[in-house]
């Protein structure tokens, strides 16, 4: 679901940073006095948590992959707007250090599963889970719709941005400029993959998380539960947020974090990530048929997807460090390095706001 530089017309991409940028005002301002706050470590936390999620490949029909976001989780427990600055952290982390999405499409990534994804998790959460106590089953299977929802309504949101490029932009001949295929094929082809597979691990991993914070930190999920009555087990005031409270959950994180060179088994380019030169690859020409439901693609990379593929160059380009002959341990260090790539940011946003205050 990340959008690699070109697939996206430079008018695209510059209405979705202009769509996103309200968005992130609004988060930014709400944010604010969450970075005088203990919300850092959770912030660092869940934007974290995202980033190693989307780091494990599933196989999807059609021989693709995709994966989970993470964000219904993050919308559950930081509600709308510090979620989506949590995502929107991790996916820019992603683009600029891992060539993970592009740096031109970094707006309609963060639009698409930040924004989105965040709102649509919360409303969805809110809706179904109403006043429900904090440790009622009727919150985990608020959580699990929340994040299915979530991040299907987020690649809908992509499927059409990719399928109205050739209707906007083709050159004097008709050949589309940027991502090739239409609506017809666009829409299918991603939401096959995540109404079933996708889908189902979003569904799975948020109502995981949710099942087990009522258990050991039932407080996370008050937050976004102002009407829940208490229950005899759980903790009176704030929910705790700092580093030694979030400590079991940080754990957790690196265990997961350990897990994943699982990641690079699932074989196969995510859909409408391919690069340039994979549209001259037979084994490649081959996948791509087979995931746009037999037709086959361009024979060479539509002209504008070529200029605009070139425009960043990552230093570690899909989690394979260049120094590294290991895939296993590239993917690893890659985690690692994402993981304190974001702790970093949130460190010296909160560092920087407090410094400001004084």
């Amino acid at each position: 679901m990340h959008i690699p530089d070109g697939y996206l017309s430079p008018a695209t991409c510059a209405v979705l940073y202009g769509g996103s940028a309200p968005f992130w005002y609004v988060a930014l301002r709400r944010l604010k006095r969450a970075l005088h706050t203990q919300m850092v470590p959770l912030l660092s936390l869940f934007a974290a948590f995202s980033f190693i999620v989307m780091m494990f490949n599933l196989p999807l029909p059609g021989g693709t992959t995709g994966h989970a976001v993470g964000v219904g989780i993050a919308a559950i427990v930081l509600g709308p707007w510090a979620s989506i600055i949590a995502i929107s952290i991790a996916l820019v982390i992603q683009a600029v250090f891992f060539g993970d999405g592009g740096i031109t499409a970094i707006g309609a990534n963060c639009f698409n599963m930040a924004i989105v994804g965040s709102l649509a998790a919360w409303a969805v959460y809110r809706l179904i889970s109403g006043r429900a106590a904090i440790d009622s089953p009727r919150r985990v299977v608020a959580g699990a719709l929340a994040g299915y929802f979530a991040i299907n309504l987020s690649a809908l949101v992509a499927a059409i941005e990719f399928g109205i490029q050739p209707l906007l932009y083709r050159d004097a001949s008709g050949t589309p400029l940027y991502a090739p295929y239409p609506l017809h094929i666009t829409i299918p082809a991603m939401m096959i993959g995540h109404l079933t597979v996708a889908g189902l691990a979003e569904l799975v991993l948020t109502a995981g998380v949710v099942a087990y914070l009522q258990r050991a930190e039932p407080g996370l999920l008050k937050g976004t539960a102002p009407g829940a009555p208490a229950h005899a087990g759980e903790r009176r005031g704030p929910a705790r947020s700092g580093w030694r409270a979030t400590r079991p959950l940080w754990i957790a994180l690196a265990a997961l974090m350990v897990l994943t060179p699982l990641g690079i088994l699932a074989v196969g380019s995510a859909w409408g990530e391919w690069t340039p030169a994979e549209y001259a690859n037979a084994a490649s020409r081959q996948q791509m048929t087979a995931a746009a439901g037999g037709q086959a693609p361009p024979a060479y990379a539509p002209a504008g997807l070529r200029h605009l593929a070139s425009i960043w160059t990552a230093p570690m380009p899909r989690y394979a460090p260049p120094f590294l002959q290991s895939p296993t341990f590239g993917y690893l260090l890659s985690a690692v390095a994402g993981t304190g790539l974001i702790l970093l940011v949130f460190l010296l946003a909160g560092w920087f706001t407090n410094r400001r205050a004084e």
